[in-house]
């Protein structure tokens, strides 16, 4: 019994070390089309803002966790560092920091849109499977 416990161990490391193509794109998009829906589905523009903001903002977090695991290549963490960037523009554009102007409360089912398909139309992402894992876990756990 415990040798195929150690078996199964130790073919289960070798599958989590495969690269995945684009997976992590897929998982960061549904999160992002989920936070879309609930914007859409309330009419109170605070409650559009904050959905808008703490799914930003959550992302984001999930993203520095992953990109600090040791588990993580360094080619893992520069694509990571591109989507965390691309999220912060986001974020500066919807408060309207950083020299951009705030997205106006009649544009927010917009912008919640123009996130989703920013995600759709960003370039192929490639990360490994344990990225992947690590994403969809804490997405799962924290958000």
């Amino acid at each position: 019994m415990k040798a195929q416990m150690v078996l199964g161990f130790i073919v289960m490391m070798f599958v989590l070390a495969l690269p995945v193509n684009a997976g992590g794109k897929g998982e960061i998009q549904k999160y992002f089309n989920d936070a879309a829906n609930k914007v859409k589905a309330t009419e109170n523009v605070t409650e559009k803002r904050t959905i808008l903001d703490e799914s930003l903002k959550g992302m984001t977090k999930v993203l520095n966790m992953v990109q600090s695991s040791p588990f993580i290549s360094n080619e893992d963490g520069t694509v990571i560092g591109r989507i965390k960037a691309s999220l912060q523009v986001k974020q500066d554009e919807l408060t309207g920091n950083n020299g951009f102007t705030r997205v106006p409360d009649t544009q927010l089912n917009n912008f919640s849109n123009y996130v989703v398909q920013s995600m759709e139309q960003a370039e192929t992402i490639t990360i490994s499977l344990v990225a992947l894992l690590l994403i969809i876990i804490l997405v799962v756990l924290l958000v």
